[in-house]
């Protein structure tokens, strides 16, 4: 309780600091969205000045979130000069409000060229300033969208609070129509799962693959992985949950509620997960959340892992995006009660979420793809790349009575049978959970679980409120206009039971029986990143952005050149690393392992001939045959990596590197993970997946 917060701005210190008539205004700007007064900012800049100086700071940085899915600062101190060559601290309303980087230097998509550079940050104030520590350095961070001198968003914020805008539009009027007249906001919620890696930072060091790439290009399956299911829950080791308790602690000190935290499925992963909070904060710490564990972990000599797939054959790693809103007088508009079946309001809005998740399936898978992610989707860890919605035995069993045009019972949970006497009697929830489901309602909230770990929640986000949105919209403009509301509503709430049970699926989503099954019913299957960036210049999607102003078409199309752009540069960074570790490391252990033996056996026969080296030639002759395809593999991948750098249209360019590069990719690590079986432990130049796995 003493620390949290401490190092935010919050409403706290706002209401304890600010001028009385000044902290109303602010309010009103970050609670009911009403234009900032410059007049404001100008006395809580020198406010926010002062209380960071007597905490520490010095310097201050426009804290934005360019397209590259992290976070960039640029520190300017407080100091300015005087007449006299002294100094005085100063912050004012102007530097606060505005802040202008290069925007040329960041992926733009063609909207900023080179000689093209200026940019702006402007002050989010819904969103409250902070303090990151870096040692014994304290900075004031204040968050801003960032967009280019023409005006177009650079960045993930910019859109995402748009598209909160357009949201609350919508969903007040949903909302009039059922005689609510006091809710002047709605505000989209999030909590975001965190899944991470943990490895030693000695075995971290001696990996090209893991410091360039994030993931590990070449490393034979240890002889135990996840298989005994022991990991998961399982208690904490030591080192590891010091690393949790610092790293609460920092976080808590930020305003993050870090809640929950255990061992994921895989060995060596782990899980955090927040409180909720409005969805433009929590996406705000969820970026301090990565940050925070990236330097929390090397307190530790240890090095945190974000990357989806960080190792072949365990589980990786994802995040889940828990979604709900709330009102500013606080109702979620997704608690169902104990009679959603009388609950008209919940149920009209559960109805539009699924005419939206199924009209706008691709967008959303779009959402969540990301190079590294399309090696896990599917992958028996993750969802599939279908989108589909769980909603559970109670939701269900509503869904087919509307089809029917009338709805008169919801199912109740039973108390749980547990056979034991001394066990407390407790209440089970209405419906069971589905892991496996890509969009799933969990009892008032929907967790999108196909978000990649390390991606912004950003996008995510800002696709699940226009749809949202876009659906609202067409639900309001019906209801505006009928002449008889009731009869009305009962007929969309049947129409669209009807036409969107398609997009619900409550059985096992890695099943081929399920791919079978989503064919039959229309469902697209998109599994690759690449494939999924088409859906952004559909003049279906161009429209819906425009409609509710989150993106303009200029911003959409940048979005499409920097996802293929982002994809290939990935990959091509993927396969020079391979090319690298496979010249330098494992080909020069192979040689003077085969040296070795070749050696050994020409040494043993001139001792005696009688000797039996059929072991030794046998695996001479294993091991050589292995480095000859190797290296056969290793000059097609140099190949087809330089033929793909020549390419000059991205999404060409993108369609070659999935095709052919990264097969190339793996037909080499086959021969280079055999070659890791072969060669004598002392020799590989490479720590072993049961090194870092295990020891931690």
């Amino acid at each position: 309780m003493d620390i949290f917060g401490e190092n935010v701005f919050n409403d706290a210190v706002m209401r304890e600091r600010l001028p009385k008539a000044t902290y109303k205004s602010l309010r009103k700007t970050i609670v009911e969205g009403l234009p900032l007064d410059p007049e404001v900012a100008e006395v809580v800049a020198n406010s926010m000045k002062d209380w960071a100086i007597e905490k520490g700071a010095t310097h201050f940085t426009h804290w934005f979130q360019p397209m590259t899915g992290i976070t960039a600062e640029k520190h300017d101190s407080f100091i300015s000069p005087t007449n006299d060559g002294r100094v005085v601290m100063e912050f004012s309303g102007k530097e606060l409000i505005k802040g202008e980087p290069d925007a040329s230097s960041f992926p733009s998509g063609g909207i900023r060229a080179t000689f093209e550079a200026r940019g702006y940050t402007a002050w989010d104030c819904t969103s409250p300033a902070f303090l990151k520590e870096d040692g014994d350095v304290l900075t004031l961070c204040i968050p801003t969208a960032f967009c280019s001198y023409t005006g177009e968003a650079l960045d993930k914020k910019t859109p995402l609070l748009r598209s909160m805008q357009a949201l609350s539009k919508q969903a007040l009027r949903i909302l009039k129509l059922f005689g609510n007249t006091t809710s002047t906001n709605v505000t989209s919620t999030v909590g975001a799962e965190q899944e991470y890696f943990l490895v030693d930072k000695k075995f971290f060091d001696q990996r090209m693959d893991l410091m360039l790439t994030g993931r590990t290009l070449f490393g034979a399956m240890s002889a135990k992985g996840q298989e005994l299911e022991d990991h998961y829950f399982g208690s904490l080791k030591t080192r590891v949950a010091a690393f949790m308790h610092d790293i609460n602690v920092e976080l808590w000190k930020l305003g993050v509620l870090a809640k929950t935290q255990h061992n994921e499925v895989a060995p060596g992963q782990f899980e955090l997960a927040p409180i909720f909070g409005t969805t433009n904060i929590a996406t705000d710490h969820n970026q301090l959340v990565m940050d925070t564990m990236k330097k929390i972990a090397l307190r530790h000599d240890m090095v945190c892992l974000l990357h989806e797939k960080p190792f072949a054959g365990v589980n990786g790693s994802g995040k889940h995006n828990n979604w709900s809103m709330s009102t500013n007088d606080g109702l979620n508009l997704l608690e169902p009660g104990n009679t959603p079946h009388e609950n008209l309001q919940f149920l009209t809005f559960l109805c539009a979420i699924i005419k939206a998740v199924d009209d706008y399936a691709e967008l959303l898978r779009l959402s969540a793809a990301t190079p590294g992610n399309d090696h896990r989707l599917g992958a028996n860890e993750a969802p599939p790349a279908i989108i589909s919605i769980f909603l559970g035995d109670q939701l269900s069993d509503i869904f087919k009575q509307l089809q029917n045009g009338g709805v008169t019972r919801s199912l109740q949970g039973e108390k749980l049978a547990s056979g034991v006497s001394t066990l407390p009697a407790f209440k089970k929830d209405s419906t069971d959970r589905n892991r496996t489901s890509p969009f799933a309602f969990t009892g008032n909230k929907f967790e999108f679980r196909m978000v990649a770990s390390s991606q912004s929640i950003s996008g995510p986000n800002v696709v699940l409120n226009t749809i949202f949105a876009e659906v609202f919209s067409q639900f309001a403009d019906r209801l505006e206009n009928a002449e008889n509301f009731d009869q009305t509503l009962q007929q969309l709430l049947k129409e669209t039971a009807m036409n969107h049970s398609r997009i619900l699926f409550d059985g096992n989503g890695y099943s081929e029986e399920w791919v079978a099954e989503a064919a039959k019913r229309g469902l697209p299957n998109i599994t690759s990143t690449v494939d999924a960036a088409l859906v952004l210049l559909r003049e279906s999607t161009i429209e819906l952005y425009g409609k509710h102003e989150v993106l303009n078409k200029t911003e959409l199309e940048s979005r499409y050149e920097i996802n293929l752009e982002q994809y290939s540069k990935q990959i091509n960074i993927e396969a020079l690393t391979m090319i690298d570790m496979a010249k330098h490391k494992i080909i020069p252990a192979a040689v003077k392992y085969s040296t070795e033996l070749a050696n050994s056996i020409n040494a043993i026969k001139a001792a005696s001939s009688a000797v039996d080296v059929s072991v030794q030639e046998n695996l001479l002759i294993g091991l050589c045959s292995t480095l000859v395809s190797f290296n056969s593999n290793l000059s097609t991948l140099e190949s087809v990596t330089l033929e793909a750098t020549n390419m000059s249209e991205a999404y060409e360019q993108a369609v070659y590197y999935r095709d052919v590069v990264f097969k190339a990719m793996g037909a080499l690590r086959v021969d280079g993970d055999k070659l890791e079986t072969l060669v004598d432990a002392e020799l590989w130049p490479l720590p072993t997946y049961a090194e870092m796995l295990f020891m931690l």
